[in-house]
């Protein structure tokens, strides 16, 4: 059975993406959580991980790192991780790179730490146009496929990579259009991110580092964890 590494659920975007295609693909794996900090960072993650980084996914002898990797690895064997019509599959595949790339002010400011609720304290011009550039592409995807996942009526590769940025709607509250604040919804409303954010906020570690870059966002208005012990 595949083996999928991931970090925290309550931080890990990255680790976020193939654990809700494998889980809406209904691909069976083992879950392998290994929390920020408990294994020393990056230096402990190489353990099992060649970058020290996760996600990382591991079939038989076969070691597959990074989460574009693992989902085109993934989708050799299950044609339903792209789309079957090859124009939204091209868009998926663009929209999806664009993500994997791009949005480091979102990625900076916009940290990903599910159980929080925070008022920005600084939306400066760059991470406004970020979020315009995230909206343009939902209402696109949206309009053109029709919906309501972000290509068609099925959720692919291209949902599974801004599923976290889902999670960071919650959190942040960005001004977006109504189709875009449906389609967030409409991803976290499903069961496998349901399981994803229950999880998520009741694991109790904390790392420094992503909690200093919550703090550094903004105001926090609400915290639904529950209560923390650091990692040792």
């Amino acid at each position: 059975m595949l083996k999928l590494f991931i970090a925290n659920k309550n931080y890990s975007s990255w680790s976020l993406r193939p654990w809700v295609l494998l889980k809406e693909v209904e691909i069976p794996f083992e879950e392998c959580l290994v929390p920020f900090g408990v294994s020393a960072g990056h230096a402990g993650f190489k353990s099992f991980s060649p970058t020290g980084r996760l996600p990382c996914l591991v079939d038989g002898e076969l070691l597959v790192w990074d989460s574009l990797a693992i989902v085109e690895y993934l989708a050799e064997s299950y044609p339903s991780v792209w789309p079957r019509d090859l124009q939204a599959r091209a868009w998926a595949r663009c929209a999806s790179a664009e993500m994997h790339s791009e949005f480091h002010h979102i990625r900076n400011i916009c940290t990903m730490n599910c159980g929080l609720r925070v008022r920005i304290s600084t939306l400066t011009p760059e991470l406004q146009a970020e979020w315009q550039r995230v909206d343009e592409l939902w209402v696109q995807g949206l309009s053109r496929f029709g919906g309501p996942f972000l290509v068609g009526s099925s959720f692919t590769a291209a949902d599974a990579f801004f599923a976290p940025l889902a999670f960071r709607v919650q959190t942040y509250t960005p001004t977006l259009s109504h189709a875009s604040s449906g389609y967030a919804k409409k991803l976290l409303d499903l069961p496998s991110m349901q399981s994803w954010y229950t999880s998520a906020i009741a694991e109790t570690w904390r790392d420094e580092a992503h909690e200093a870059e919550a703090r550094a966002a903004g105001t926090w208005l609400e915290d639904h964890r529950v209560s923390a012990h650091r990692a040792a």
